[in-house]
């Protein structure tokens, strides 16, 4: 909230800082007919017609009257939170990416279409890394082209909580239609604690390059083994970890300094056992040896028990990203 020298509330902003972190106030009725004030933080992402558009940190976007606003301000950007390594967007992003390789890719610009016959929205959305290279609209007609000839619905991946360009892309793709069908969180953390952990049942967990029948049968998520094993096992470093009879799964890719962990599942049968934990505690230690000291996972913000889980391992969160369907 800004006050001037005399006590009144300002509004410090103006359609100019569009693209900037801000802070506002608004007032409304509320429901004894009394005003009501409501404070709002995130970037601001448009203002048209009258209309402000702040997208926040968890990647909703909240439209506000500009004839509500009562004080309102430009913000300093809010450091990430973080325990253990220190990352950039940039680093974090191209790690991922090398992490879930598509089958085919083309690059519009610094856009990246990629493709593999629809295992994962990861290796099947657009990964934008810089600007289309052409008007937006053009580009999106592109990209719906593109994904159309292949047969599949066409994805764009953006992220909030980290670059205001991105923030921006989340709300020009929702302006046009384009509806969040998956969010999930980027954590990280230390490597180390990880691979100390001492689960009951990590002394019997097995390591592979390739995921066999049990492990893809336990993730779950495959209707083209074939398929899915030529975009899992890609990567520097990939590792496949599996309790017998696939009690429980998991994929660790190992990256320079990183360890991203993935496809953690557990037969609900044997859950709350400690099994995620073995399997991780196992692929942690391989990466150690591997040189790894920093590690990363992507978990979708509904998953109660893996945020549970990884909030234990000593996992924060760093920014989110979004899956954008075309408007069908």
């Amino acid at each position: 909230m800004e006050i001037t020298a005399g006590g009144l509330l300002e509004v410090r902003i103006t359609p100019a800082d569009v693209g900037k972190r801000v802070s506002v106030r608004r007032v409304e009725a509320g429901l004894s007919g009394s005003p009501e004030f409501t404070d709002t933080i995130g970037v601001l992402t448009s203002w048209d017609q009258g209309v402000l558009l702040i997208t926040k940190k968890d990647g909703r976007s909240v439209r506000i009257a500009q004839s509500s606003l009562v004080a309102g301000k430009v913000v300093p950007a809010a450091p990430a939170r973080r325990r253990g390594p220190a990352a950039s967007f940039e680093e974090l992003s191209r790690v991922a990416a090398r992490s879930w390789q598509p089958l085919e890719s083309e690059r519009l610009g610094g856009w990246t279409l990629r493709a593999a016959a629809g295992f994962t929205r990861r290796a099947n959305s657009v990964l934008p890394e810089g600007e289309p290279g052409i008007p937006l609209d053009d580009a999106l007609a592109r990209v719906t082209s593109w994904y159309a000839r292949r047969d599949l619905p066409a994805y764009v991946q953006a992220a909030t909580g980290a670059a205001g360009t991105q923030e921006l892309l989340c709300a020009e793709l929702e302006r046009r239609g384009w509806v969040s069908e998956a969010s999930a969180e980027v954590r990280i953390g230390a490597l180390a604690p990880v691979g100390d952990v001492d689960a009951p049942a990590s002394g019997s967990v097995r390591l592979t390059r390739v995921p066999d029948e049990d492990w893809l049968g336990r993730y779950g998520r495959v209707d083209d083994p074939e398929v899915a094993r030529r975009v899992l096992v890609e990567g520097p470093s990939v590792w496949f970890a599996s309790l017998e009879g696939g009690r429980a799964v998991g994929r660790c890719v190992v990256d320079g300094r990183w360890a991203g962990f993935a496809a953690v599942a557990v037969d609900p049968a044997h859950r709350r056992q400690g099994l995620a934990t073995a399997v991780m505690a196992a692929l942690a230690r391989r990466a150690l040896e591997e040189g790894a000291s920093a590690a990363w996972l992507q978990v979708e913000t509904d998953n109660a028990d893996a945020l549970s889980l990884y909030d234990r391992l000593g996992f924060a969160a760093h920014h989110a990203y979004h899956h954008y369907r075309a408007p069908r």
